[in-house]
């Protein structure tokens, strides 16, 4: 007896399906992942595995996209057919099917090569030399324990809205530290400048200067995701 995926099964053991049982076959769902199972080497049964999606997927591939993502992909171990209708609901720019855990790092390095920076999305072993291989690896707390091992950051809430609050952390906070350091560059110089020529005692440029760090230090401890 063997049970597994289409490719296992058909492609790797060489099982046959009845032929009076291949219209069945081919009419099978695709939003459902498959598993098959095969008696000394005929198609016997089809488990219909439902994985339903998020109510957010959509939404915050959308939203990714508009924070400057430029390309979205799901990558499964799924057959192809079931990755092309659950791709196609959730709205990601590409897929990859019947990928096995050293394909997704695979996958990565090409990418790396093409002069990306890669974001990996995970929560199960599989996802493990993938998450290791990103620029930044995001387990979910419901996920392995190995995954959360290995990845930079781990979304604790089961909700995937937490990506989008992610980027817009790491973008505002990316602002904040440019700004405050257009700033401090530029005020100090001109402390500076004023105090080489005199037309600042020394005691004034020391007291502006303490007051500015004051005031960036005020400032900087505001909500990030206010200013978005």
């Amino acid at each position: 007896m063997r049970i597994g995926s289409w490719h296992f099964i058909f492609e790797d053991e060489r099982c046959v399906c009845p032929e009076d049982e291949q219209e069945k076959l081919d009419g099978l769902p695709d939003e459902y992942s498959h598993l098959y199972l095969a008696i000394d080497g005929i198609l016997s049964a089809v488990i219909l595995v439902e994985d339903p999606l998020k109510e957010e997927s959509r939404t915050v591939v959308s939203m990714l996209h508009e924070l400057g993502f430029e390309k979205v992909v799901m990558m499964t171990g799924d057959s192809g057919r079931t990755a092309k209708a659950v791709a196609s609901r959730v709205g990601v720019d590409d897929y990859c099917a019947e990928v096995l855990p050293e394909d997704k790092a695979a996958f990565i390095r090409s990418e790396h090569e093409k002069g990306r920076r890669v974001i990996m999305v995970g929560d199960g072993i599989n996802d493990t030399p993938a998450l290791s291989e990103a620029d930044v690896g995001v387990a979910i707390n419901s996920g392995a324990a190995i995954a959360r091992e290995i990845a930079d950051v781990m979304i604790l809430e089961d909700d995937l809205h937490s990506l989008v609050t992610m980027k817009r952390i790491s973008d505002g906070l990316m602002r904040r530290i440019q700004q405050n350091y257009r700033f401090i560059l530029t005020f100090n110089s001109v402390l500076i400048a004023l105090g080489a020529i005199g037309l600042l005692p020394s005691s004034t440029t020391a007291l502006l200067h303490n007051a500015s760090t004051i005031a960036i230090s005020l400032r900087s401890m505001t909500n990030l995701l206010e200013e978005n």
